[in-house]
């Protein structure tokens, strides 16, 4: 069965209040990410934590295509009394969607892999300009580089539909070291000689990018 689709769901959110955390995470964990699996089009989900960046909660689920949001499974699904209370609308601050269509790789590949124990996402934006210049940059000189970092496990670029920004890029991490080994930076530093210039047309949207480590569903309660 495809754990992976063409289209992502990312929402990230603070806690105005701490107080909340446990409850927060008890509706999360144990309603609401099991409800919102149960639905048409949404293929895998997992909660994380920011280990750097932010916003600190980040809930990210795998959708067959941006039109499961469509959906009126989704769009009038019943609203109980512990999400009135706990949704992050309520106790939340700082909430941010963002839902996007992968346009790197552009076809589906190992759609079977689960959720990552580790994730860097990136949110930003860049003028419309330079957006084909950008694009080409990106999917053609800078990501297929950090495929190939140990540790990374995969890394996909989707077109934002829904949000603050106009991309997010999303590695999945076998763990939060990652970004900060060797193989990271020189990648970072040396893919391209156009990266220096590309880098600076980009705009980064605040705590991006951040890296997040899974919460839940627990890395030792997964298949």
């Amino acid at each position: 069965m495809a754990k992976k689709g063409r289209a992502i769901f990312l929402v990230y959110t603070d806690l105005v209040d701490p107080k909340d955390d446990e409850e927060f995470n008890a509706w999360y964990n144990t309603q609401h990410l099991p409800e919102l699996l149960a639905l048409p089009g949404f293929l895998d989900a997992a909660r994380y934590v920011a280990t750097k960046g932010g916003p600190r909660y980040l809930a990210a689920y795998e959708l067959e295509s941006v039109d499961a949001l469509q959906r009126p499974e989704f769009k009038d699904r019943s609203i109980g009394p512990w999400e009135h209370r706990m949704s992050p609308r309520v106790v939340g601050k700082n909430l941010t969607r963002i839902v996007g269509q992968q346009i790197y790789p552009d076809v589906p590949e190992q759609t079977d892999r689960g959720m990552a124990p580790c994730l860097q996402i990136g949110r930003m934006s860049v003028s419309d300009s330079v957006d084909a210049e950008w694009n080409a940059w990106y999917n053609g000189e800078y990501i297929p580089g950090y495929r190939k970092v140990p540790g990374v496990i995969y890394a996909r670029r989707f077109r934002v539909f829904e949000g603050e920004v106009g991309y997010t890029t999303v590695y999945e991490l076998e763990h939060e070291q990652v970004p900060e080994s060797a193989e990271w930076q020189y990648q970072r530093a040396s893919s391209s000689p156009n990266t220096p210039r590309m880098s600076e047309a980009m705009t980064m949207a605040a705590g991006s990018p951040g890296v997040y480590r899974c919460i839940y569903p627990h890395p030792a309660m997964k298949p």
